[in-house]
């Protein structure tokens, strides 16, 4: 390609991105309180395109090397950690401690925010300042590199600014474009004919299980997509229940006092919140967990097929409730709250007996 050639579409994506952002003021002045993730759905392109167009503003555009800039987190104080997949948001308010990073592998384990990383599905940050309802509102946010929100982290009344506006300027890109070149992700791989399964050594590789850590080894191994996995096990290792079973356990999580461990996650990280929950509360198509530390939200009309998993584990037996789309992707897994070394919670295995059977789902038949 040459020079000419690259300049005259350099100029043609600075004209698309120019008219993008005319097209994104008009649509907040209709649109005053949409969402940042709807309104990039409802103008056709990511949130990532969406939030660069107004790098000229009160959007910065942030590189360098995210883990090393997460081992920094600590600085902020009390932040709210935000972590979603298309149907469920997971919002934690924490500090950042026991940070580690291992090449594109990160963990932070703290009682507080508690996370899994996978640093090769962060392409892209920006560091954010937005009005909304008379307060300014400062963010990291990071993104794959389709433009999809991977994580987000937020400032409170409690955290350090200072501290956030030395982060901004340490790892400020010198690239300032109102231009953010996305790529379309891997496609989803495709799921073999249950006829091409080994189903018998699957069953018993899942019956050898010593941690449930080694249960996505297991489905590679075997080149099984998860929810094949769950169906070909047999209902002794995993079945289907209601619809309402969301609900259903996290009321009888909340009613007995029972701690239960919430995980949620997208390619790029899994978030997970440990301890009891409190205030149930369904607005409109929305089921929410809305906490003082812990706020969950989740589209009801996203849930496709809900299945308690059982796990042998060298700590005995561990159930899960896993909730997929109808797709087969994963809105978010519920367990009893259990580190490595303790027996499954009675009563969350109580919880997990009183769930109803799907009346349409493998499990009657």
């Amino acid at each position: 390609m040459d020079t000419n050639q690259i300049t005259t579409e350099n100029h043609r994506d600075t004209t698309i991105s120019l008219r993008l952002k005319e097209r994104w003021q008009q649509y907040q002045q209709e649109h005053p309180h949409q969402r940042m993730r709807d309104a990039a759905n409802d103008l056709g392109v990511s949130e990532a395109e969406l939030l660069a167009v107004n790098c000229d503003d009160h959007v910065t555009r942030l590189s360098g090397d995210w883990g090393k800039m997460l081992q920094e987190f600590p600085s902020l104080g009390e932040v709210m950690s935000l972590t979603r997949n298309e149907y469920v948001v997971h919002e934690k308010t924490g500090k950042f401690d026991h940070i580690s990073v291992h090449g594109k592998m990160g963990l932070v384990l703290n009682e507080e925010i508690d996370l899994r990383i996978f640093l090769n599905h962060w392409h892209s940050g920006f560091a954010v300042s937005q009005n909304k309802g008379g307060k300014t509102l400062k963010s990291f946010q990071f993104f794959a590199q389709d433009g999809v929100a991977v994580y987000k982290v937020y400032l409170t009344d409690e955290s350090n600014q200072e501290a956030y506006h030395q982060l901004l300027e340490k790892y400020r890109s010198d690239d300032q474009s109102i231009l953010q070149s996305v790529s379309p992700t891997s496609p989803a791989v495709t799921e073999l004919a249950d006829e091409q399964i080994d189903v018998s050594g699957f069953q018993q590789s899942w019956d050898a299980l010593q941690d449930t850590h080694e249960f996505f080894g297991m489905l590679k191994k075997f080149n099984v997509t998860r929810i094949q996995g769950l169906r070909l096990a047999g209902k002794e290792r995993a079945y289907r229940v209601a619809t309402d079973a969301l609900q259903h356990s996290f009321a009888l999580a909340r009613d007995t006092a029972t701690p239960i461990m919430v995980f949620v996650g997208n390619p790029g990280i899994i978030q997970i919140h440990t301890g009891t929950i409190h205030r149930l509360k369904g607005i409109r198509s929305w089921f929410n967990v809305l906490d003082p530390s812990f706020n969950l939200h989740l589209r009801e009309d996203g849930i496709g097929q809900i299945w308690v998993v059982k796990k042998p584990t060298v700590d005995g037996m561990v159930h899960s409730l896993e909730i997929y789309t109808e797709e087969g992707d994963t809105m978010v897994m519920i367990f009893g709250k259990r580190k490595p070394g303790q027996t499954e919670l009675p009563q969350w295995v109580e919880i997990i007996e009183q769930l109803k059977l799907d009346e349409g789902g493998n499990a009657m038949d």
